[in-house]
């Protein structure tokens, strides 16, 4: 079921804090989907999803294949009957600072800081649609 982004419950909510892998989907240059695993953490309050990864990534490269304008992308989690997925347009930042929350937001999710990684980009989502099933 689709819902609005602003009006998120908080069982909604509460599934985007618990740690679950998900999947990040980014549209090929020839348009066909590459879907990766990825660990996602959701700002509600900025309706901003933020995915880190390296820069050399394919989802990276698909991103900034997309132009200035970013690329629509998908978030999804699934934990039995339960789902989730955020759909927006896409950024790629190398901003120390942006790259820096994006790992401590991380941490915080997936209680493990990431490792080391001088070529650790951030991928953030500006959400526009959610789906999901409680």
């Amino acid at each position: 079921m689709t819902t609005n982004p602003q009006e998120l419950d908080p069982e909604y909510l509460a599934f985007w804090r618990e740690r679950h892998l998900c999947t990040l989907t980014t549209p090929r240059p020839d348009g066909s989907p590459h879907v990766v695993p990825v660990g996602v953490t959701y700002d509600p309050e900025r309706r901003l999803a933020r995915v880190i990864a390296d820069k050399a990534s394919t989802k990276v490269r698909n991103i900034l294949a997309a132009g200035p304008e970013g690329a629509r992308v998908a978030v999804c989690q699934v934990d039995g009957r339960r789902w989730a997925t955020l759909e927006g347009r896409a950024h790629v930042s190398t901003e120390p600072e942006r790259v820096a929350e994006a790992e401590r937001r991380y941490a915080q999710r997936y209680g493990r800081t990431p490792r080391v990684n001088p070529t650790r980009v951030v991928v953030e989502i500006e959400v526009g649609r959610t789906m999901g099933r409680g």
